[in-house]
């Protein structure tokens, strides 16, 4: 779980706009946790928008939410709350926490590509250790070319496949600092478990568009 320090708080309309003293990784539809704000701040919520601009209420024809853009305020989430409207105010106390965990793929599907069956239970440890990390790293590296994805189903077909063959690439290199292991006395070669073909099925390393 990873928690954030908040800078400000807000409640307008029924919606609540905090902010962070640094930049976080959540996205639009994520789950987070505020505490140590006081109610009706506290609790779990879904965000609904990450703005860039002082929030000033909500619409009454259309719903949609308004925004002074001579303010920009840094770092913030909006989200649903119910309650009485309370003033911007700055406060350092609260905290916003959340977890990023990916699940696209699973141990079973890098074994399965492998073509082969754990033999103890530390294989098993590792394989499934091998499948969280390749989750999480491609997840990220999707995130940080600008996709907004789900957490827990992969994006497609292609996307999955990338990350079981990044997966494979972790297990394969058990035992290495720096490519496969291997009991060969001739070098293979350098490996890369990010290798072009798994950058093009990720679609990674483009440039982020607005």
């Amino acid at each position: 779980m990873t928690t954030y320090k908040t800078a400000s708080k807000q409640l307008l309309s029924n919606y609540a706009c905090i902010s962070t003293l640094e930049p976080t990784e959540i996205v639009l539809g994520q789950s987070v946790t505020v505490g140590s704000l006081g109610a009706p701040f506290n609790g779990t919520f879904t965000v609904l928008a990450l703005p860039q601009y002082s929030y000033v209420g909500v619409d009454g024809d259309t719903g949609e939410f308004l925004y002074n853009t001579a303010g920009a305020i840094p770092n913030q989430i909006l989200f649903a709350c119910t309650g009485d409207d309370v003033e911007f105010v700055k406060i350092f106390t609260g905290t916003v926490a959340y977890t990023q965990t990916c699940t696209w793929i699973t141990a079973a599907q890098i074994l399965t590509y492998l073509g082969i069956a754990t033999a103890t239970a530390d294989d098993t440890t590792f394989v499934t250790q091998c499948a969280s990390a390749a989750n999480n790293f491609a997840y990220r590296r999707r995130q940080e070319c600008g996709y907004f994805d789900s957490l827990t189903t992969s994006p497609g077909g292609d996307v999955t496949l990338a990350t079981i063959m990044l997966g494979s690439a972790y297990y394969r290199q058990r035992g290495g600092i720096s490519d496969f292991a291997s009991f060969d006395g001739m070098s293979a070669g350098s490996t890369n478990g990010l290798s072009p073909i798994v950058k093009q099925l990720l679609g990674v390393d483009r440039p982020q568009v607005a």
